[in-house]
Formats: structure tokens, C-alpha cells, sequence
């Protein structure tokens, strides 16, 4: 599986198991899209490496369940690797929680270095799409 972006990953959830999803109307929404059938509110992450452990941010899940709480929806985070796409429930994973030093932001070319609290999701508790 080549490098994808979010734009592939959306349309190939589409093809494979979303029929109904929509993309969220805020670019910087704190989630990516919405499926109306499944009620899962997701989160989308495209990885050019794989790792057995896939980073979540607190702050990005914490956002994510609390509107999920809100909205009697489901967390969904989705990543794809080189070796797959791996989605979790995030209703059913327990983060272990702990800081960390990384960009400011992943994709602009802010590369300053700031404390965030993340977790490592393990490839072995998600479903494989």
C-alpha cells in the first residue's frame, strides 16, 4: 500500500464500508467526517510509516468523545500504514497516557518542538478494513 492521503483514505472507507459519509464542514474540525448510518464520528490519520503503536493526541480523542457524548455518536479514529488501515472504536481502547515532544503541527512548516500529551493505540486492538 503506497503513501496515501486523507482525500484516498476517505474515498477508499466510501468504497469499502462508508457509503453514506460525508466530510466534516470545518476544515479544522477536531474530526474528519461523519457517517449518518453507523453513527461514527471519525477521525482520519494517514501514516508513511507503520508502527504496531499509532499516535492519538488527548486533546484531539478528548474533543472527539466529548462531541460523540454530545451527539449519542461513536468515536471512530482510522489510520492507514504502508500496511494497512486499522480502525478503532474509541469507546473500547484504554490509552495509556503520557507527554511527549513533537512538531507544533504535522503538516505546515512549523517544525518547533512543544510538549503533548498523546498515546500509542496498538495495531493488534483495531479492525482491519
Amino acid at each position: 500500500m503506497d503513501m496515501w492521503n486523507e482525500q484516498k483514505l476517505f474515498d477508499y472507507l466510501v468504497n469499502c464500508c462508508y457509503s453514506d459519509l460525508v466530510k466534516a464542514r470545518k476544515q479544522m474540525s477536531r474530526w474528519d467526517c461523519y457517517s449518518p448510518l453507523t453513527l461514527h464520528r471519525i477521525e482520519l490519520k494517514c501514516r508513511s510509516k507503520h508502527f504496531d503503536g499509532l499516535l492519538i493526541e488527548k486533546k484531539k480523542f478528548d474533543a472527539l468523545t466529548e462531541k460523540c457524548k454530545d451527539n449519542l455518536d461513536i468515536p471512530i479514529y482510522i489510520n492507514s500504514t504502508p500496511s494497512g488501515v486499522f480502525r478503532f472504536n474509541l469507546y473500547n481502547v484504554e490509552p495509556n497516557w503520557q507527554v511527549g515532544y513533537f512538531g507544533k503541527t504535522t503538516q505546515f512548516s512549523n517544525n518547533n518542538k512543544i510538549p503533548k500529551e498523546i498515546a500509542y493505540l496498538n495495531v493488534n486492538d483495531a479492525e482491519i478494513l
